[in-house]
């Protein structure tokens, strides 16, 4: 019998990373819950039926990150699948007119280079893997390709530079899927109660890409299993 599929999907304690870790799980994969906040992951643990462990991981700190690189390396050969699904939108990220240089440090912090050091650090895990994927979460609201917009731009502008750390993974990593997703907007405590999309719907793309897409779709931003433009 052959050893169950690995994951790891970073901010998983709630919301659209929570619903990840669950469906995974069903599908038989042995999935590692990144949670800042252990004693958050830990209380959520009982409501996810399959294989599902939490590690202590702070995307925007670099002694976090390594030590999760070493605890995870002692509990698996390989990591098959990351899920770069840990993102923030900082108090007062209201306007461009007004938005503060700290505003968008911090924005970075978690949304751009979170994804980029947490990429970088399991490298040596993934590559282990006979087909890595690498999805980081992203946003409609970091697309280009859609015209003008104004919605929270310390947290657009880390999405849009999200997708460019996307396709640049990808160029440099031949053998692995590296993509982005849109997953829309979603009800969780970011999207609040009145977005249309359900957890289900948001982690869908996620959970396809990670378990059914072929592996030579990678560089790509996608929605509902499809790609879009960026």
């Amino acid at each position: 019998m052959s050893a169950p599929k690995t994951a790891l999907v970073t901010g998983a304690n709630r919301g659209i990373g929570l619903e990840v870790v669950r469906q995974l799980a069903q599908r038989g994969w042995r999935v590692f819950l990144g949670a800042r906040n252990v004693a958050a992951g830990e209380k959520v643990l009982p409501s996810i039926d399959g294989d599902v462990e939490v590690l202590a991981l702070d995307v925007t700190n670099p002694q976090s990150i390594a030590q999760a690189v070493r605890d995870l390396g002692g509990q698996v050969e390989a990591l098959d699948v990351l899920v770069n699904n840990a993102g923030a939108i900082e108090d007062g990220d209201n306007s461009v007119l007004s938005l503060s240089t700290e505003i968008v440090k911090a924005t970075f912090e978690t949304n751009t280079l979170g994804p980029l050091r947490v990429t970088q650090a399991f490298l040596p895990l993934l590559q282990k893997s006979a087909a890595p994927r690498v999805i980081n979460v992203s946003s409609g609201a970091g697309q280009l390709s859609d015209g003008l917009q104004s919605w929270s731009p310390a947290y657009s502008i880390s999405k849009t530079a999200l997708n460019s750390v996307t396709q640049q993974f990808a160029s440099a990593l031949p053998k692995f899927a590296v993509n982005c997703i849109c997953p829309g907007w979603v009800r969780t405590d970011m999207g609040g109660v009145n977005a249309p999309r359900s957890v289900e719907q948001g982690a869908d793309t996620i959970v396809w890409l990670a378990d059914e897409a072929p592996q030579n779709l990678t560089g790509k931003f996608l929605r509902d299993r499809l790609v879009i433009d960026w």
